[in-house]
């Protein structure tokens, strides 16, 4: 992805990226000198950040403070719109954390992205940079991240089930991969992610589920996609984890592009 060279310029204090990305771009892990809105007008992102994977679909953003080291691969062709916000510029927290993006706030990003970064702001732009940091502050959060370990054997087991929720090995299997015991594995694991495997997986099997859902596909495929064996043992699942169906948050996705 690209970076701006010249993001403290105090004239401008927003600044805007608009590019394109094929499926399969990894951006290996980097940090910004300012806080980042990483946002796709269409595709999903799925970035990790701050000991946490985050999944971004369409009409969510993903807020990342600076200096937090971060990598981001793109899941599928990704139209990125992203902003680069100086500290003293918007107040807001100092941890990632995935945003929702109401049609103002995209028309507000798309905007901004058209600003041309090599000359100081005036009246119109500043006016509209006011309004996307109103904006954003009045964005809820949504739950579309999982704690990843720092240890390396349990990282390379998360990494691999987030490639592939379908993936069946079990605990034994799960353990062998890390090279460690069973006993060791199941210690280590909980202790890195604060859940037992199985749990892990699950909510890594749901994540995917909401950026499959977020893209139109049907409730049953999806199921199927992310590793159940029956639509209605996903469908019981996903209530259980939202308190709604599939088919109702699929409904409100698609209100909401609209």
């Amino acid at each position: 992805m690209k970076h701006f060279e010249d993001i403290d310029d105090p004239s401008r204090p927003v600044i805007g990226l608009a590019d394109e990305y094929d499926t399969g771009f990894t951006d290996p892990a980097h940090s910004h000198e300012r806080a980042q809105l990483l946002y796709a007008s269409s595709g999903i992102m799925s970035v990790e950040a701050a000991s946490a994977s985050f999944v971004v679909p369409p009409q969510r953003a993903l807020w990342i403070p600076s200096g937090v080291l971060h990598q981001v691969s793109c899941r599928c062709a990704v139209s990125l719109r992203t902003l680069y916000i100086s500290d003293d510029t918007a107040a807001s927290t100092d941890k990632c954390k995935i945003l929702e993006v109401s049609d103002f706030l995209r028309a507000l990003i798309l905007e901004v992205v058209k600003f041309d970064s090599q000359k100081p702001y005036h009246d119109r732009e500043n006016t509209i940079i006011k309004l996307l940091l109103s904006e954003m502050a009045q964005m809820p959060a949504a739950p579309y991240h999982i704690p990843m370990p720092a240890d390396e054997r349990i990282l390379s087991v998360c990494r691999s089930i987030l490639k592939n929720p379908t993936d069946k090995r079990d605990l034994d299997e799960w353990a062998s991969f890390a090279g460690l015991g069973r006993r060791t594995f199941t210690r280590m694991f909980r202790s890195e992610t604060g859940m037992g495997l199985a749990t892990w997986r699950q909510q890594a099997r749901l994540l995917e589920a909401l950026s499959l859902l977020s893209t139109g596909q049907p409730v049953t495929a999806v199921a199927y996609d992310v590793g159940y064996e029956s639509p209605s043992a996903f469908t019981a699942m996903f209530h259980k984890s939202f308190g709604v169906p599939p088919s109702q948050y699929k409904f409100n996705e698609t209100a909401a592009s609209k």
